[in-house]
């Protein structure tokens, strides 16, 4: 069996320190509650070599803004290096995939975004070389129901 790479110890490390380990409530309350399921998304890009300060100040000083505005909970974000490069990981939580999607639609479309990526891109060159985006549905035994409070 192989090790799980840098981005998933991340994660699990991140369960350990914030308790996402800990039991869940009752399943009767978390019933009569009526509280969604929610749904996480999990987000890896491939940093491309030399951009990995352009690319953090943008994301931290524009992107995650944007984000909000938009209704992205995002949870946590992380950088991971390898042999392959540095990865940059970030997890975000959704009520559900309908809120996931227009979401998205959304932060794509908006005409800020668009200007600042290309303003970015014009005077550093490209920023990411890959994406992987998994969206992570909670099993109905996973201990933790979200993991943003």
């Amino acid at each position: 069996m192989q090790a799980a790479s840098p981005p998933y110890r991340c994660l699990l490390a991140l369960a350990l320190l914030t308790g996402a380990l800990a039991p869940p409530p009752a399943r009767a309350e978390t019933e009569t509650a009526g509280a969604a399921t929610p749904i996480h998304q999990l987000r890896i890009y491939r940093v491309h070599a030399g951009n990995e300060g352009p690319f953090h100040d943008r994301f931290r000083d524009h992107a995650l803004r944007i984000m909000a505005r938009h209704r992205f909970d995002v949870v946590a974000t992380w950088q991971a290096k390898s042999d392959a490069g540095t990865e940059f990981v970030y997890l975000l939580q959704w009520p559900d995939a309908a809120a996931m999607k227009s979401a998205w639609d959304a932060f794509m479309a908006d005409p800020e975004w668009a200007a600042i990526k290309k303003e970015t891109g014009a005077r550093h060159g490209r920023f990411v070389d890959g994406i992987q985006d998994r969206t992570l549905q909670l099993t109905d035994y996973s201990p933790q129901r979200g993991l943003a409070d």
